[in-house]
C-alpha cells in the first residue's frame, strides 16, 4: 500500500516536473502508540518486535505528550522506569496536508529524523526521514553547472606574470 503511494507520488513528480505530495501521502498510517505510565522494557519490546525506531506517547484522548526513540534509550534506563520519566517531551509534529517540503525543513532544522502526523490534534500517523529519502533514491543528481576548461594554460596566472617585463640597459 505504502510503496503504491510512493510510485504515484514519483509519477506525478516526473510528469509535471514537481512533486506536489503531502505528508498524508508517505507517511505510516499503523502507528503503535503507549502512555507515560508504560515502562522502558515495554517500549524496548515492542520496537524490537517491529523494527521501529520511535514510538509516540500520548494521552488518554490520543493527544501527543511525549516520544521515546532509540536514542532516547542509548544511556540504558532500567527495563521498569516509566516512560514518562525518560521520554522526550519535545514533540515535533505536522499536519497530514502539509507538503513533504515542509517536513524535511523541520526534520533538518531541529535535528531530528521522525515527526508525529496529526489529524485534530491526535496522532494519525509518522514520517521519517528515511520515507523522504525513498523518494529520492532512484533519482541521479548532476551538477547544474559544470566547470569549464581554462582558455590559455593551467588557469589563471599570477599578477606578476600578466606585466611586460622592463629592459634592462647596461
Amino acid at each position: 500500500m505504502k510503496q503504491q503511494r510512493l510510485d504515484r507520488i514519483k509519477e506525478a513528480g516526473e510528469n509535471s516536473g514537481n512533486t506536489l505530495a503531502h505528508v498524508g501521502d508517505l507517511m505510516t498510517r499503523s502507528v503503535i502508540t503507549v502512555t507515560r505510565h508504560q515502562t522502558v522494557g515495554h517500549v524496548q519490546d515492542l520496537m524490537s518486535k517491529h523494527g521501529i525506531h520511535a514510538i509516540p506517547v500520548v494521552d488518554a484522548d490520543g493527544a501527543p505528550v511525549g516520544v521515546v526513540t532509540t536514542t532516547t534509550l542509548i544511556d540504558g534506563p532500567a527495563p521498569e522506569t516509566l516512560l514518562g520519566k525518560v521520554m522526550n517531551r519535545e514533540v515535533y509534529s505536522i499536519p497530514e496536508y502539509s507538503g513533504l517540503h515542509l517536513a524535511a525543513r523541520m526534520m533538518r532544522n531541529h535535528g531530528i529524523h521522525h515527526l508525529l502526523v496529526t489529524h485534530e490534534q491526535k496522532v494519525a500517523g509518522i514520517l521519517s526521514s528515511f520515507d523522504l529519502l525513498k523518494l529520492i533514491e532512484d533519482r541521479r543528481f548532476t551538477p547544474k553547472n559544470k566547470p569549464t576548461p581554462p582558455k590559455y594554460g593551467r588557469g589563471r596566472r599570477r599578477q606578476s606574470e600578466d606585466k611586460p617585463k622592463a629592459k634592462s640597459e647596461s
